[in-house]
């Protein structure tokens, strides 16, 4: 899952989202009043004031699964993948987890062509309250200025950022299956990729929005699973992209967006040092707080049930043993947040997890409980069973072989899209 130091456990960690029963998507009850507006079809030509196209949950750099923690007189160039498009753009950056003031010298955004290599016609100038330039708090985040530019969906843009000063602990997201790119200097206006070498974070960036036709986004809220561990690297074939690429298909320009709040590793109940905040503290910054956002996808928890029968050191600590009244009271907690900010959530069943490298018996029979609570207990407002689309017939403690990218839990290109596949996409237009 992670690089460098848990290279030998890159397969080990996970992450889950899911959902389902995606009804009111393209109505509209929102979190945001500025984008809230009154039910319509999904191919109506109004749209809200704004809608998240793309996220990229927001965590704080760690030795133990990166080489790159820190940045100074640098460029990166943030790799990130549409949703859906629009002929507007602003980008939020984000310094949650840094420990000073940190100083975006200049920004653009254009379309990727090959590797950091942009397209010269398409390169645009990002502005803070009409400047070039932004100092964000220890902290803090901002939002860019709008700029003007045809903005496709389902495609690869590349937003790149100029770190004058040395940032100390640089917010990022970690190994979101991306080549990104770091170069020394200002090149944020460099259409070529020669000054730039890989790296394999997102960084400061958390969020690109769209004005477009689009009325409301889904908020896939999850682990490695949501963010698309052991897929094609550079393929974007995490299950959301597959299902904004169903809804697209389905409804056209006006789908709506389907945003990746994965992060590897995370837990319900406990934060890491390597694996970001607890599922319930970044509900604001990743879920609430995100324009247009309309409903949630929750898949989370195998992590909170594996991790507790681990060592207590480094990635994984704390292990404290998990109950399955503690995870479901977890569950509860977050949809009481959802239902309050006047967003729907759907629950994903937990996958099988059977020869990964945290699995037991006791594990595996909190699972079996959580699961049944999450199919019978009707406290999601709908239940997507991810459990059962990808589980071995005859052997439901196994991921079927063919959606299995080899760790026996994370599911490869062919699972994730099995997983898309297993929504019901008429639902969202009732």
């Amino acid at each position: 899952m992670l690089l460098r130091v848990l290279s030998a456990r890159r397969r080990r960690f996970a992450l889950i989202t899911a959902g389902p029963l995606l009804a009111a998507l393209l109505a509209g009850a929102g979190a945001d009043p500025a984008t809230a507006g009154p039910p319509a079809d999904p191919a109506s030509p109004a749209a809200p004031e704004w809608v998240t196209s793309w996220g990229g949950s927001a965590m704080s750099p760690s030795a133990l699964v990166s080489g790159v923690q820190t940045l100074q007189n640098q460029t990166v160039r943030n790799v990130i993948y549409t949703s859906t498009g629009g002929d507007q753009l602003r980008i939020r950056v984000s310094n949650a987890f840094g420990d000073r003031a940190v100083r975006i010298g200049a920004a653009t955004v254009a379309r990727q062509l090959r590797d950091a290599g942009l397209d010269p016609a398409t390169v645009h100038r990002l502005t803070f309250a009409g400047r070039p330039a932004i100092t964000l708090a220890r902290g803090g985040s901002a939002v860019s200025d709008p700029v003007r530019m045809r903005v496709p969906a389902l495609a690869n843009l590349a937003v790149s950022l100029y770190l004058p000063d040395f940032t100390g602990p640089a917010t990022y997201h970690q190994g979101p299956q991306q080549t990104n790119y770091l170069a020394p200097g200002d090149a944020t206006g460099s259409t070529g990729a020669a000054a730039f070498t890989t790296v394999g974070t997102w960084f400061f960036l958390d969020a690109v929005q769209v004005r477009g036709p689009a009325r409301s986004a889904i908020i896939a809220f999850g682990d490695s699973i949501t963010d698309g561990a052991n897929g094609q690297v550079n393929a974007n074939t995490r299950w959301p992209n597959y299902l904004a690429r169903r809804l697209a298909d389905r409804f056209g320009a006006a789908a709506p967006a389907v945003v990746d709040e994965g992060i590897s590793g995370n837990r319900i109940l406990n934060d890491s040092v390597c694996f970001g905040v607890n599922a319930p503290a970044r509900l604001d910054r990743d879920v609430l707080s995100q324009p247009g956002a309309r409903a949630v996808i929750l898949l989370e928890g195998i992590n909170d049930l594996g991790f507790s029968q681990t060592p207590n050191a480094d990635c994984t600590a704390p292990n404290t043993e998990v109950s399955t009244d503690q995870l479901i009271a977890g569950y509860r907690r977050i949809i009481a947040r959802v239902h309050a900010a006047g967003l729907k959530i759907y629950g994903g069943t937990l996958m099988p997890a059977e020869g990964f490298f945290y699995w037991s018996p006791a594990a595996e029979a909190k699972r079996q409980v959580v699961n049944t609570w999450i199919r019978t207990a009707h406290a999601f407002d709908g239940v997507i069973d991810f459990d059962r689309a990808v589980s071995y017939p005859g052997h439901p403690n196994l991921l079927d072989p063919k959606y299995d990218s080899g760790d026996h839990l994370h599911p490869n290109d062919g699972g994730y899209q099995a997983m898309a596949n297993t929504i019901d996409l008429t639902q969202l237009t009732h």
